[in-house]
């Protein structure tokens, strides 16, 4: 993935690796191909989907897992202390991800899918579920953060265990029975959303962790960071680009069969995302954050759960249910809209204060990089 901290000279693409550079490439390609192959190829989404970790493709759960895997081992867990004693950062983010972003989506389902009931309930879902997984990407991308967008994933999590039940009876049920709206009910249980957590960021991150601690304990860090990293950093993109393929390739059938359903879905979304990414970067730059972590908050802020939202609304409704199918197209919309806004993010720098120099524990007299 891309260097942070060397991101701020040069040309966007003079500092991006051959794979980073042309990662839009890789995604459509992705996309084509899962395209492809689940028009093609009889039977292979109900292959991919008879095998599920928490409701979600075993295929997709690796992926997943294979993807966040190197960015959790770059982060530096002996600064995590700092980030989270930054309010500036904290409070803007539980505001962002756990009132203003749940609100949003409910507004843009309404307002775009009065007539769509099983779609609408389906996008409120997404909304609902705040991110924990690919976010990790796209803010290593865009010079977010790491050890910031950590805490921050970590602490959706804490919030997603105990208000994501919550939530869906306010916003399905409660709210719209209170404006005169039709009502629905979502029977998820506390364990699911746990496990779900568990599994997509449990695992991934006592990896990373455990994978930082042991190398630098045996070979320090200026060994971990230069020669380890650099070695397992791209199996993060393998990961992403599996996935996506999974993604398309489960619903190839639905998505090319109902395109007009899949633009109005889209719609929502494409808003839901321009206005969570560019607030929160606002609102960043208002309080005085610097790039790196406005840009976390951004993302984070902008992200979903897509795992847990898939999830719910397959175990809720059925897996060919309308519910199923806006879960779905919420990725499929998220990753195209949220790379291009990778690119946004990096040119946005010139906008932000210079980050304060932060001392490294760990580091040798010599200094150590950061890749």
């Amino acid at each position: 993935m891309s260097d942070t901290t060397t991101a701020a000279t040069g040309p966007v693409a003079g500092r991006l690796s051959f794979l980073d550079r042309f990662l839009a490439v890789w995604i459509l390609a992705a996309m084509a191909a899962g395209l492809g192959l689940g028009r093609l190829v009889p039977g292979l989404g109900d292959a991919l989907a008879k095998v599920t970790v928490t409701g979600v493709s075993l295929p997709i759960a690796l992926g997943l897992l294979v993807m966040m895997y190197p960015v959790l081992a770059k982060v530096r867990y002996d600064r995590l202390g700092t980030v989270t004693r930054d309010r500036r950062l904290l409070i803007p983010s539980l505001v962002l991800n756990w009132i203003v972003g749940p609100a949003l989506m409910f507004a843009l389902a309404w307002l775009f899918l009065p007539d769509l009931p099983e779609y609408r309930t389906g996008l409120i879902i997404v909304g609902l579920a705040r991110c924990i997984a690919m976010v990790v990407i796209w803010n290593d991308l865009a010079g977010g953060d790491r050890e910031a967008a950590a805490v921050l994933v970590a602490l959706n999590s804490v919030f997603q265990v105990f208000a994501f039940a919550a939530l869906g009876w306010f916003y399905l049920d409660t709210l719209p029975g209170l404006l005169g709206l039709e009502q629905t009910a979502l029977d998820v249980s506390v364990w699911e959303i746990a496990r779900s957590v568990l599994i997509f960021l449990g695992i991934p991150l006592l990896a990373g962790f455990l994978t930082r601690r042991l190398g630098e304990k045996a070979k320090g860090r200026t060994w971990y960071e230069t020669e380890l990293i650099p070695r397992i950093g791209p199996f993060a993109l393998y990961g992403l680009l599996f996935t996506i393929v999974v993604l398309f390739a489960l619903q190839g059938d639905a998505i090319t069969s109902k395109p007009l359903d899949v633009v109005r879905i889209a719609l929502p979304l494409l808003v839901y995302f321009a206005l969570m990414w560019a607030g929160a970067m606002a609102v960043g730059r208002a309080v005085g954050l610097d790039h790196p972590k406005a840009t976390t908050l951004a993302f984070t802020a902008a992200g979903n759960n897509f795992e847990l939202a898939i999830a719910v609304a397959i175990a809720t409704f059925g897996a060919a249910s309308g519910q199923a199918l806006a879960g779905v197209v919420g990725p499929l919309i998220e990753v195209p809209v949220l790379i291009g806004l990778v690119s946004v993010a990096l040119a946005a720098r010139r906008y932000f204060p210079e980050p304060a120099p932060v001392a490294d524990p760990a580091a040798s007299p010599e200094g150590s990089a950061r890749v």
